[in-house]
C-alpha cells in the first residue's frame, strides 16, 4: 500500500510538480519573454556604446556634441535663430 501511495505521489509530481509536464509551458513561455527582453537590453547596449564612441573626447563627434548641447543646456550659436511655435491645444 505504502508502495502504491508513493508512486502515485511520483506520478503526480511528474505531472503537476515545480518541473512536472504542466510547468514545461510555462517555462517555455517565461524563456522566450526573456530571450525577447535580452535581444531588446543587447540593441540598447549596442547604442549605448555607439553614443559612448560618438562622444570620446579624443574625437567627438561635433554634430552629435553641438546636438546634446542644445537639447540639455539650451545654448545656441550666435547666428542662429530660435522660432517658438504655439503649443498645440
Amino acid at each position: 500500500m505504502a508502495a502504491l501511495c508513493l508512486l502515485l505521489l511520483l506520478a503526480g509530481l511528474a505531472i503537476a510538480g515545480p518541473s512536472g509536464l504542466l510547468a514545461w509551458g510555462e517555462n517555455s513561455q517565461l524563456l522566450e519573454q526573456r530571450r525577447a527582453e535580452v535581444a531588446e537590453l543587447a540593441e540598447q547596449r549596442d547604442d549605448l556604446q555607439n553614443l559612448v564612441a560618438l562622444l570620446d573626447p579624443d574625437h567627438a563627434d561635433p554634430d552629435l556634441v553641438g546636438e546634446l548641447l542644445r537639447r540639455n543646456q539650451n545654448m545656441i550659436h550666435r547666428d542662429e535663430v530660435v522660432l517658438t511655435l504655439p503649443e498645440a491645444e
